[in-house]
């Protein structure tokens, strides 16, 4: 058995759904339009995933600088969410949009192009930003177009291209992979964006928060981005490295300190990188905490799963990509009346019922799953649980973190609900690395199961933590 040494990270994805019903006109416009944006930035985070191996024979380069590839995205995907969003309220949400996607367009290209290792490194970095610059602005450009009544099926909509997207990643990347080249992931991604940006330039109009007028805090907003890469950092690297390493420790603790830092310069700037006042916001925190947790089983269970069917049941990359797809099919048809129910009965019932089947899949791996390979007994029902998990649970915490924003904050907001779950995933796959430990021919099976069964026990905390926090009436109808 073996795993990377620096496990590669499925970005945070927002929940999942397919298209709901909603009203012809320029509403569904603006949903189709802002789901291809987000389809499209977390395509990449776990598109590339398959291509290491081709990469590196490529540039004939080796795992401490091929990392990067991987991790580059992703940790200034974190780092430049919150200050995304930011701009994208101060400055306008379909400005931000589309220089969001031309950049990734042309960052993307570079990628493709890309003569050697140092410049495919740097242009993943350049997708991150503008990848972060795309997911708030989005979001920010759909919840006015959809009356309060509707907008937890919309986001459930728009979150469903994202997790759609990072669940075919792997197995896209493997068909492109086996029948062209791995430069055909990134360039990809270049006529979408484009052709995005062009019916978004004619669809959209600019809508912007009302705290406009000015960059904010330019320190801040420094601040705001290097806090979760250093945190990132540590996260990622220190399972690999050791936690006593001195450039994981480094990281770690200026990652803790400037958070305290960024919190008091906030609290006076004219116009603070962070806005505090949305953390007084009683649902808006609960939903971020659960969100948080949930990832943390959301991510791990991903990877495990990958991992699992390669190493022990000897799949395929392309095999064991699609051998978890179905999850996401489920979850696909999920989310639409999850989104329905939300509305309906609120927040709370569909989100716990969501996580408690979550919870019986992560279970059920690890009472169910052998040595010898037996798919659809045995591994297939596992993905129907999570599916409906999914499905029923993160749609439901973006839904009822969206609510919870005053509309000139949709932008900042959103940001921060999806840094939050960013920060579940890094967590999700440390915790994984750290409860695996190192496996040998005669413990694999064991192992897998341990983690399995810590991993079924966070889905429950995180409907605890949301069952206690979230207070404010949820019922619509």
């Amino acid at each position: 058995m073996s795993i990377p040494s620096i496990p590669s990270t499925p970005q945070a994805t927002p929940p999942v759904a397919s298209a709901p019903s909603v009203p012809d006109g320029g509403d569904r416009r603006i949903l189709a339009l802002t789901s291809l944006g987000v389809f499209i930035v977390f395509l990449d985070t776990t598109i590339v995933n398959v291509a290491f191996d081709t990469i590196s024979t490529s540039f004939d380069a080796g795992i401490t600088r091929l990392v990067w590839v991987l991790n580059a995205y992703t940790l200034v995907f974190a780092a430049f969410l919150i200050p995304a969003g930011q701009l994208a309220d101060a400055y306008g949400r379909k400005r931000l949009f589309q220089v969001g996607l031309v950049g990734f367009a042309l960052s993307s290209a570079l990628c493709g192009l890309a003569p050697g290792l140092g410049v495919l490194i740097a242009a993943r970095a350049a997708q991150g930003v503008f990848g972060a610059i795309i997911v708030p602005a989005s979001l920010a450009l759909l919840l006015p177009a959809f009356p309060m009544e509707r907008r937890a099926t919309a986001i459930s909509t728009w979150g469903a291209m994202a997790a759609v997207a990072t669940a075919i990643g792997p197995t896209l990347g493997a068909l492109l992979i086996e029948y062209t080249t791995w430069r055909w992931v990134f360039l990809l991604n270049v006529p979408v964006c484009l052709l995005t940006a062009v019916w978004g330039a004619r669809l959209l109009t600019e809508t912007r928060g009302s705290r406009n007028g000015g960059l904010p805090d330019p320190l801040g907003v420094a601040m705001s981005a290097a806090a979760p890469a250093l945190l990132s950092f540590a996260v990622i690297y220190g399972p690999h490295l050791g936690w006593d390493d001195p450039r994981v420790l480094a990281t770690a603790v200026a990652g803790v300190v400037l958070i305290p830092v960024l919190i008091r310069r906030s609290r006076y700037a004219a116009r603070p990188a962070l806005d505090l006042s949305l953390f007084r916001i009683r649902n808006f925190q609960a939903s971020n905490v659960a969100t948080l947790v949930f990832s943390v089983a959301f991510f791990a269970v991903l990877l495990s799963s990958l991992l699992f069917l390669q190493n022990v049941w000897h799949y395929s990359v392309l095999k064991s990509a699609l051998a978890v797809s179905p999850s996401a099919l489920v979850t696909a048809l999920v989310a639409p009346p999850a989104g329905r129910l939300a509305e309906r009965f609120g927040y709370r019932p569909v989100f716990v019922t969501g996580a408690l089947f979550y919870a019986a899949g992560a279970a059920a791996l690890a009472l169910r799953t052998g040595a010898s390979p037996h798919w659809a007994a045995h591994w297939l029902p596992t993905l129907v649980l999570n599916g409906i998990g999914v499905g029923l649970a993160l749609s439901t915490l973006n839904s009822a973190a969206a609510k919870a924003l005053p509309p000139e904050r949709f932008g900042v907001g959103t940001a921060i609900n999806n840094s939050f779950r960013q920060l579940g995933a890094l967590l999700g796959v440390s915790l994984f690395v750290a409860v695996l430990g190192t496996p040998t021919s005669a413990t694999i099976l064991g192992d897998y199961h341990r983690v399995w069964w810590v991993l079924a026990v966070i889905p429950v905390i995180s409907a605890g933590t949301y069952l206690a926090a979230h207070r404010e009436p949820e019922a619509t109808g």
